[in-house]
């Protein structure tokens, strides 16, 4: 009860007082994209507007992403969408993960667990290095899943059983995602099977910490991270002593609207500064 009481005097709604009423309390936000600036499908509006208004104040903002590619890759995904601008406060997960493998791997061989229609600008500098046959790999990339096992996490498991000694690297810490109105699996997943069975694993993304400092200058900076998933963007904050803001219509909102706010922030033992249902100005 007393962990609950701490919840309820400390988060604060926003959705009345919207963003604007904290702004000038921090020096730089982190936002997550999906889930917050759009659903897989379209934009939101008002996250837009958002992003205008911080713009236009000169608050420096990065759209932080788990996504596994490339932050070029996802800014041409955004301008399909129809977003036309802040295409440089741009960072992904993809891009973390490619400085490493460019610097520490690049001649190395790997087995690439994930989409075959997608994710292959993630590699197309080394693609050289790339195996068909898991057996021949010095490590394991893993951007997602395959799309004819898209929602069989035991497929992995037996997959994986005989190459724990390989390293694998993860792109996308989140476990799922939603693309619209359906519910995907994503690497983060592979990934918690492969550690469950005792299989290393580096990841890329929010909530590790490198992420952050790979994508902005944080030092003496008040810094508010505004995400959906407790998992990764609230989680972060918090390892990273930063404020947060969860966006409660994102990946938790049919855990929310069971059992309530309060208690699945305390499922997820996350500490969440602000809440809005949706990012609003």
């Amino acid at each position: 009860m007393r962990f609950l009481s701490y919840i309820s005097n400390m988060t604060k709604n926003l959705d009345q007082s919207g963003l604007k009423s904290i702004v000038d309390s921090y020096d730089l936000f982190f936002i997550d994209i999906w889930g917050v600036v759009h659903n897989g499908i379209k934009l939101y509006d008002n996250s837009i507007e958002v992003l205008e208004n911080l713009s236009n104040l000169n608050k420096e903002f990065i759209l932080l992403t788990n996504a596994p590619r490339p932050s070029s890759t996802v800014v041409n995904f955004l301008k399909k969408m129809g977003l036309n601008k802040f295409f440089e406060n741009v960072f992904t997960s993809g891009e973390a993960a490619l400085k490493y493998l460019i610097k520490d791997l690049k001649n190395k061989k790997f087995f690439h667990i994930g989409p075959s229609t997608r994710d292959f600008d993630l590699f197309k500098s080394f693609e050289k290095n790339k195996v068909l046959n898991i057996k021949d790999a010095d490590y394991l990339l893993c951007s997602g899943l395959f799309d004819d096992h898209s929602d069989n996490l035991n497929y992995y498991k037996s997959l994986f059983s005989e190459h724990i000694s390989k390293k694998m690297i993860c792109t996308n810490p989140d476990l799922i995602v939603d693309r619209g109105d359906k519910r995907e699996y994503c690497a983060g997943s592979v990934a918690k099977i492969f550690e469950e069975i005792k299989g290393e694993v580096i990841y890329f993304g929010k909530p590790y910490p490198p992420v952050y400092n790979l994508s902005s200058e944080t030092k003496n900076k008040k810094v508010l991270c505004i995400g959906d998933n407790l998992n990764t963007d609230i989680k972060g904050a918090n390892i990273q002593n930063y404020d947060s803001l969860l966006i409660t219509s994102g990946i938790h909102r049919y855990e929310i609207s069971k059992i309530k706010l309060n208690n699945v922030i305390e499922k997820y033992k996350a500490k969440v500064d602000y809440f809005q249902t949706d990012l609003k100005w």
